[in-house]
């Protein structure tokens, strides 16, 4: 897998797709690959298809956005 500078995981498609393209999916690939915490425990999640996310800690399933789980605002 190649990386470069600008488009960092996405320099795996090489010249094809554009580059404004490319930089969208690595800003959405970095913060999907991170870990994610739980709505509802702070536990870890993890991501089991589109949307759907399971946590490991307190083993609750549920519905959220599709590639992370947004902050909890207070």
């Amino acid at each position: 897998m190649v990386k470069t500078k600008k488009v960092k995981a996405a320099g795996r498609f090489g010249a094809r797709y554009g580059r404004s393209v490319r930089t969208k999916i690595a800003e959405i690939e970095s913060v999907q690959r991170k870990k994610q915490n739980c709505l509802f425990c702070s536990g870890v999640a993890k991501r089991l298809s589109k949307g759907i996310w399971q946590c490991k800690k307190c083993g609750k399933k549920f519905a959220s956005n599709t590639f992370y789980i947004p902050k909890k605002e207070e």
